[in-house]
């Protein structure tokens, strides 16, 4: 499997890499992004095939067709720590909630959202590399919640791997603070920024991007990537659970095979829609992919209008916080497939440089074919929650959103899966706030009231959060990233 860049070649860069060296250096020329060459075509043959399978031979598979360069035997390493999740036979359940909608749930891993689902075998795949390699990585990572706990767990005490995690501090839940907070293996550093998720988003592109930065890291025998979805390491990971879910509800007898279905996903920084989109490319029956946001709704505005308008546009925070984004970096990949190389680095410098870029009505026209888009906002998305739960499901914020865009966007009598990012212990005061209408509450307070009101457990990994010291207390202006990074390593 080859990879090509999104903006076109420098002359610098070349012009095709390997699986292995698109996630080593993720940042392509240009400030662009690694993309495959092509993809194969996999239809009902390959579906039918994996009907009977577990996750992980259907992982496995995958992988294998996809023709990575990474050895067979650290592929079932990496896909081994599935076996780690709630329950090892299947680490996706697909529940039903109403009569065509199905909720896949993501996050039963090791931190409780779906970002465990690509970076826990990302981890020891790129650890593997480098050791092979005799190199020393930096791994950076920003998140607005559930990337950076994510990304600590996967990597902590692995060999020939350092770790910088970037959040804006009083951008995240308590608990998702906490994940990161109370992390003290020595190869991770996390630091809070005064800033917001976009401010974290940036520094990283620009350190990845930046010349001396590296040459100080190669001045140290050391090399630098990413774990945030600008790497393909964790796009790769995430088509897997889509096609997954599908097979469930085959399995379920929902649906038959080759049946259409929508695909319904809360989507920040687009990497798990990505994933969808690659899927159905790859022949996954999918009518539409249907976008849920919250207040920062660009990606509606995107789909719905053509314009990706951030002028006068700044992050507001909400009660799905792991979508406070407004430059959602994989929408590019779908700019590239949809436009090619020299439209897409003509719209992403526009972006860049005027905070702009508008599409025009043709290539609008190809993004609604395949995306339809609403936003939700949180006073909606505390109506869903507590509509849902008085139904028999209890779900996170991000959750509820895909509930607005499910009964605004699915036009067609089809089934729908909506994605659950977040378990409901990741954001229990809003959670609480919703159920019983008691406000202010903090973490520990409102996840002892929902256990009480749902008659259900804190998981022990979340209630072991709150009597771990804080080893993490760095928080800075994020003009002094790189000083704070170099002092670290």
């Amino acid at each position: 499997m080859k990879f090509i860049e999104t903006r076109g070649n420098d002359g610098v860069h070349p012009s095709e890499v390997t699986f292995s060296e698109a996630i080593l250096s993720p940042i392509a020329s240009f400030g662009g992004l690694y993309v495959p060459k092509e993809l194969p075509y996999l239809g009902v043959a390959f579906l039918t095939k994996h009907l009977n399978s577990s996750y992980k031979e259907l992982a496995k598979d995958l992988l294998t067709t996809l023709a990575i360069d990474i050895e067979p035997s650290v592929i079932d390493e990496a896909l081994s720590l599935y076996d780690k999740f709630d329950d090892s036979s299947n680490p996706v359940p697909v529940v039903k909630v109403r009569d065509d909608l199905y909720v896949s749930e993501l996050y039963h891993g090791p931190t409780r959202a779906f970002k465990d689902m690509a970076l826990q075998p990302f981890g020891v795949v790129l650890s593997s590399i480098a050791q092979k390699r005799g190199e020393e990585y930096l791994i950076l990572a920003a998140t607005s919640g559930d990337t950076g706990p994510a990304a600590l767990e996967t990597f902590k005490n692995r060999p020939n791997v350092r770790v910088v995690c970037l959040y804006p501090d009083g951008g995240t839940s308590d608990v998702q603070r906490l994940q990161m907070v109370t992390e003290d293996a020595p190869n991770l550093k996390v630091i809070g920024i005064h800033g917001d998720f976009d401010d974290a988003q940036s520094a990283l592109k620009k350190l990845l991007g930046s010349v001396t930065f590296k040459a100080t890291l190669k001045s140290k025998n050391i090399s630098l990537s990413a774990a945030n979805s600008v790497n393909f390491g964790r796009i790769i990971f995430q088509i897997i659970y889509h096609i997954h879910s599908y097979l469930e509800l085959v399995r379920q007898s929902v649906i038959v095979m080759d049946e259409k279905i929508y695909l319904d996903v809360p989507s920040g920084n687009f990497g798990n829609a990505l994933g969808g989109y690659y899927a159905t490319k790859m022949g996954l029956p999918i009518e539409k992919i249907i976008i849920a946001s919250n207040e920062n709704n660009v990606l509606t505005r995107l789909i719905n209008s053509g314009h990706y308008d951030l002028r006068n546009d700044k992050v507001v925070p909400t009660t799905s916080p792991a979508m406070d984004i407004l430059i959602s970096s994989n929408v590019e990949r779908i700019l590239f497939d949809l436009f090619g190389t020299v439209r897409t680095k003509e719209l992403m410098q526009g972006l860049e440089n005027e905070r702009f870029y508008a599409l025009s009505d043709d290539e609008t026209m190809k993004l609604q074919a395949l995306f339809s888009a609403d936003y939700c906002n949180g006073a909606e998305g505390k109506g869903y929650i507590k509509e849902a739960y008085d139904s028999g499901y209890l779900m996170d914020p991000h959750t509820a959103t895909c509930f607005k865009a499910y009964d605004c966007c699915a036009t067609k009598p089809l089934k729908t899966i909506v994605y659950s990012t977040a378990e409901w212990t990741k954001f229990s005061p809003t959670i609480a706030n919703a159920l019983t209408g008691e406000s202010d509450a903090n973490d520990i307070d409102a996840l002892k009231s929902i256990a009480s009101t749902a008659n259900i457990s804190i998981p022990s990994m979340i209630q072991g959060l709150f009597s771990k010291p804080i080893v993490q207390d760095t928080v800075i202006d994020k003009e002094n990233i790189e000083t704070e990074i170099l002092k670290f390593l």
